[in-house]
């Protein structure tokens, strides 16, 4: 019998063995032609340039001297270890304005979505202290840096610049370099993290130019650097949080500053939201400034240091730290085809089967990278068949968006309710 029917499923937990990263077969460089490629730009080159699925690439030890260009989506690049796995290049700013190459002005140049860089050093090597050196530059969004060291003695060390809808994650990293080094246009969250600072001047720099919820916060970090170094500055609106963040003693009295060209008033952007500086916990190992003592008083309405975390920082639209089952929204059915709509954009993995109470099987046939997986079989099958469990026989069904640990269904989910 023939069915059309809108469902909505609960995915009960039951765990299935899949390689970490959510790849059971990643792309492998190394530099002693042991993996696939011998160069990490060619290993992203021999993707597809529209990517539908998460692709790893596992980088084993080594210093690739290389600047590399992702510029498809979905792309996990981790390293064996963070610190000898190494992608180091000489680059300035200026040099690159002057000669453009295809690549990018930076070492790593991130020119897509939901791109995930882990256990990797990546390092600008030029020598100079001060002039503009990205190590990371990038315009996508949902951007992860995680366990990684990432080293400029130039300015711009990071500078993740998407400003319309740009969502950046880094947790566990070590930041080095001078001048505003980690730069975030949009919205940021970083955790226990450490930075490092060459110069007397500031080692952070926000933007938020389009949006008033844009944000960057700072949550249990360390700071370190030249003598007289200050915390943050911003050229445009912005908004920071602090929290339980740690200061060395030579760090300057100097709150954040607005930075504001008086001899050319005509380049300063307009100022709409004022002073949004907010401060919870930090410390100062010489004794604490008055300027970021706890303010949670003029936070706005409904925040605490408590609610202040990663799906809140990206006012709901990302949690990279998500741990949630990836949910079956509806399942449609007919000639031959059974659909599975899920609340996330996915991909099979393996050769994905999936049993009905009865014994059919549904193979995988179509959608990856869509938000629908159709799945086909010769048999007919009760209709009863659609409220009563499901089973993954083989393979499993992931989430491709950037996440900490990859999203996945469970092997059993059950319709909950049926509309024929």
């Amino acid at each position: 019998m023939r069915c059309h029917l809108i469902t909505f499923i609960r995915l009960l937990f039951v765990v299935f063995p899949i390689a970490a990263d959510g790849s059971s077969n990643p792309i492998q460089v190394a530099k002693d032609g042991s993996g696939d490629f011998t160069t990490i730009q060619k290993a992203i080159e021999s993707l597809p340039m529209y990517c539908y699925e998460r692709v790893v690439i596992f980088v084993k030890e080594g210093v690739y001297n290389e600047k590399i260009r992702i510029d498809r989506d979905y792309i996990t690049l981790v390293g064996e270890n963070c610190e000898n796995t190494k992608i180091v290049y000489h680059q300035l700013r200026n040099d690159w304005n002057k000669n453009p190459d295809a690549i990018g002005p930076a070492v790593v140049n991130i020119f897509a979505d939901d791109v995930i860089l882990k256990n990797l050093t990546i390092e600008n090597t030029q020598p100079e202290v001060g002039p503009h050196a990205f190590a990371i530059y990038g315009t996508g969004t949902r951007t992860i840096l995680k366990n990684c060291t990432v080293t400029s003695k130039g300015g711009d060390t990071v500078s993740l610049w998407n400003y319309k809808q740009g969502m950046y994650y880094h947790d566990s990293c070590y930041f080095e370099g001078a001048v505003d080094f980690v730069c975030p246009r949009g919205w940021c969250y970083i955790s226990n993290s450490t930075f490092f600072e060459h110069k007397n001047t500031a080692a952070v720099w926000h933007a938020a130019p389009v949006n008033p919820n844009q944000k960057m916060v700072l949550k249990n970090c360390d700071f370190q650097g030249a003598d007289s170094f200050y915390l943050a500055r911003h050229h445009y609106d912005a908004q920071f949080y602090f929290i339980d963040c740690r200061f060395p003693a030579l760090m300057r009295n100097k709150s954040i500053e607005h930075v504001f060209d008086q001899e050319h008033p005509e380049n300063n952007r307009p100022y709409l939201y004022g002073d949004r500086y907010y401060f919870y916990h930090c410390s100062r190992s010489a004794g604490n400034y008055a300027w970021f003592a706890d303010n949670t008083q003029i936070w706005p309405k409904n925040t605490t240091p408590q609610t202040v975390t990663p799906e809140w920082t990206f006012d709901g639209n990302w949690n990279p730290e998500t741990k949630e089952l990836l949910e079956v929204k509806k399942i449609t059915c007919g000639k031959g085809s059974l659909f599975l709509y899920f609340d996330a954009l996915v991909m099979p993995l393996g050769k994905l089967v999936i049993k009905s109470q009865s014994g059919v099987l549904f193979t995988y046939h179509t959608g990856a990278g869509r938000d629908r997986l159709e799945f086909t079989s010769s048999e007919i099958f009760p209709t009863d068949d659609l409220s009563k469990p499901f089973i993954i026989v083989s393979g499993q069904i992931q989430g491709i968006s950037a996440t900490l640990e990859p999203q996945k269904t469970s092997t059993i989910f059950t319709v909950s309710e049926t509309n024929y």
